[in-house]
C-alpha cells in the first residue's frame, strides 16, 4: 500500500491552511475592493507613483481582509446555519477563533500603519472602515434592514479612498466617488439578500428594503439603481472639481446603467431568482467596467 510522503502531506496541509486563509479574508471581495481603490488613485494623480500604488494595493487589501475576518468571528455561530457559509474555517473548528483574531488584529495594525505610510487621511479612511463595518454594521445585521444603509458607508469608501491617498485630501471629487459607489451597494446587496433570502432568515437576517421579498422592495432597488445612473453621470457638468467626463463617456454610462435597470424592471414583473442573479451579476459589471470608463477617460483629457 502506497504511504504518501511527509512532503505530500505537509504541502496538502499547507494548501489547506492557505484556503482557509483565503476564506476567512476573503480574497476575491478584497481583491475588487484594492481594484476600487487603484482606480480612484488613477483618477486623481497626474503622475503615477508606482510605490504608492503597491503601498495602497497592500493596505487596502489587508484593511478589507481585516474587516472580513472580524465579520466571520463574530458571525461565526449564524455562519454554521447557512448553507453558502457553513464550510467556512470557524464554523467548520478547522480555524480555532483566536488564530482568526490574531490575523485580524495584525492586518488591521499593520494595513492601518501602510495606509498612515501614504498620508494620515487615507488612514483615518480605512480606520473607519474597519469601525463601521466591524461594530456597526455586522451587529445591526440581526436587528433591521436598515443595516444595508450603515453597510453601505465603509463599502463606498475604497474607491474614494484611492483619490485621498494620492492628494491627501477630501474634497467634493473623492465625495462623488464615494456617492457612486454608495448607491451601487444597494441595487447589489439588495440582489444578493432576494437570492439569499431563505439563508438569512435561517440565520436571523432580513436585509430586504421594506423587510420582504416583493414587488415594494424591487421598487426600492429600481428607485436606488435610477439614483446611481444619475449620480454616475453627474461629472460631466464639471460641477465636480477636477472629476468630469466627456459626454460621449456620460452617455456609455447610461447605457450601462440602463443594463441594471431593465434587470431590476424583470425583478419586478417576474420577482424570480434569475432575474435577481442577473440583477445581481450585472451590478458587479457595471461597478467594474464605469471604474475602467472613468480611467480611460481621465486620460484622454
Amino acid at each position: 500500500m502506497h504511504v504518501p510522503s511527509k512532503s505530500y502531506k505537509n504541502n496538502m496541509n499547507f494548501s489547506a491552511i492557505f484556503s482557509d486563509f483565503k476564506q476567512l479574508t476573503k480574497v476575491g471581495l478584497s481583491l475588487s475592493v484594492v481594484f476600487s481603490s487603484l482606480a480612484g488613485y488613477l483618477l486623481a494623480t497626474e503622475k503615477i507613483d508606482f510605490s504608492i500604488l503597491a503601498l495602497l494595493a497592500i493596505g487596502g487589501y489587508l484593511m478589507v481582509g481585516a474587516s472580513n475576518a472580524f465579520n466571520q468571528i463574530i458571525e461565526k455561530d449564524t455562519d454554521a446555519l447557512m448553507k453558502r457559509t457553513m464550510n467556512r474555517p470557524l464554523p467548520t473548528g478547522r480555524m480555532h477563533v483566536s488564530m482568526a483574531l490574531v490575523i485580524a488584529i495584525s492586518f488591521t495594525i499593520i494595513g492601518l500603519a501602510i495606509l498612515y505610510s501614504i498620508n494620515p487621511k487615507s488612514a483615518l479612511f480605512g480606520a473607519i472602515s474597519i469601525f463601521l463595518y466591524t461594530s456597526i454594521y455586522t451587529p445591526l445585521k440581526a436587528v433591521t434592514p436598515l443595516a444595508v444603509f450603515v453597510g453601505a458607508i465603509p463599502g463606498a469608501i475604497p474607491f474614494m479612498l484611492g483619490w485621498v491617498a494620492a492628494t491627501n485630501a477630501f474634497s467634493i471629487e473623492p465625495g462623488m466617488l464615494f456617492l457612486i459607489q454608495f448607491f451601487w451597494q444597494f441595487p447589489h446587496f439588495w440582489a444578493i439578500a432576494w437570492l439569499q433570502y431563505d439563508e438569512y432568515k435561517k440565520a436571523g437576517f432580513n436585509l430586504m428594503p421594506m423587510g420582504q421579498k416583493n414587488k415594494k422592495a424591487v421598487i426600492q432597488i429600481i428607485i436606488y439603481t435610477c439614483c446611481l445612473i444619475i449620480v454616475s453621470v453627474i461629472p460631466v457638468l464639471k460641477l465636480t472639481g477636477s472629476f468630469y467626463i466627456y459626454p460621449v463617456t456620460a452617455i456609455i454610462l447610461v447605457a450601462l446603467g440602463s443594463t441594471m435597470l431593465y434587470y431590476a424592471i424583470k425583478l419586478y414583473k417576474h420577482q424570480t431568482n434569475k432575474e435577481a442573479r442577473q440583477l445581481m451579476l450585472s451590478s458587479v459589471l457595471y461597478i467594474t467596467l464605469i471604474q475602467v470608463i472613468y480611467v480611460i477617460d481621465k486620460f484622454l483629457h
